[in-house]
């Protein structure tokens, strides 16, 4: 299940004030969840992926660069850009599927689902970077 909502939490410019990241991811992913039926799944793991997102940002943003700079392969390069966003991406899904299951007893299918997702949604994430380049 591709999941390309994620892509907004990881496109947040290097100066955007970590509160406002917060309250975007959180409305997103509650719009996500009111559509899906998931109640706070959504939510929760875009919320804490948005928390994450400026702090890992920092380390692939080269020292000098300027305080706007944008989170994209054209900015940070693509293996950074690649990178960031892959960490970002499993991070989503490893949150989101282990409260979806909420129970290890399936393991196998847990990590088929977090595995094939994450997958999924980095070629389309990267499928979208190359054209907007």
């Amino acid at each position: 299940m591709p999941l390309l909502y994620v892509y907004f939490a990881i496109i947040f410019p290097r100066n955007y004030p970590k509160w406002a990241i917060l309250l975007w991811c959180f409305f997103l992913g509650l719009g996500v969840d009111m559509f899906s039926n998931t109640p706070g799944m959504a939510a929760a793991a875009l919320t804490l992926t948005g928390a994450v997102q400026p702090y890992l940002l920092e380390l692939f943003v080269p020292r000098d660069a300027t305080d706007n700079i944008k989170s994209s392969a054209a900015s940070l390069g693509t293996s950074k850009f690649l990178t960031m966003a892959t960490i970002l991406v499993v991070l989503y899904c490893l949150t989101y599927f282990s409260l979806e299951a909420f129970t290890f007893f399936n393991w196998l299918q847990w990590l088929m689902n977090i595995g094939g997702s994450a997958v999924v949604t980095i070629l389309l994430i990267m499928t979208i970077e190359t054209i907007r380049k």
